[in-house]
């Protein structure tokens, strides 16, 4: 989503002109890099926490040629996403999960649900025992 799309639907949910929703969220995100600049923090609640955190100085190794680099040490933002946040992407997982369930119901592949019908009618294999354990008597000494 871009930020026009969240100013189109801002703006029909509220019945602001698109120009005028468009300077609020602006205005909006202005504050918020403005807060960061100068405080370093800012706490949303229900929605989250930006922060600014002083990444050390390190070496690199550049990937393509192996060469070690110098990286400066540098400011960087976090965002930590509030309990709302969490939730509602944990809710996205399990929706997702049961979408795929159903699917896998659907296609009649029942693997990815820990369980098969086993349409062959043979019995599957039985699993290993446990194979990192030593032979008996082999720490006897």
């Amino acid at each position: 989503m871009t930020k026009k799309e969240i100013v189109k639907t801002i703006s029909e949910e509220i019945g602001l002109t698109q120009l005028k929703t468009k300077e609020i969220v602006q205005k909006t995100f202005n504050a918020i890099v403005d807060t960061l600049v100068e405080d370093g923090r800012i706490e949303l609640r229900n929605f989250g926490v930006f922060e600014v955190k002083k990444r050390a100085a390190r070496k690199a190794r550049n990937p393509r040629t192996g060469e070690k680099v110098y990286v400066p040490s540098k400011f960087v933002v976090t965002f930590k996403p509030g309990k709302e946040m969490e939730e509602r992407v944990r809710q996205m997982e399990e929706a997702e999960r049961r979408r795929e369930e159903a699917e896998a119901m659907a296609s009649g592949n029942m693997d990815m649900m820990g369980g098969s019908p086993n349409p062959s009618g043979q019995q599957p294999p039985e699993p290993p025992t446990n194979t990192f354990a030593p032979p008996p008597g082999d720490f006897d000494h």
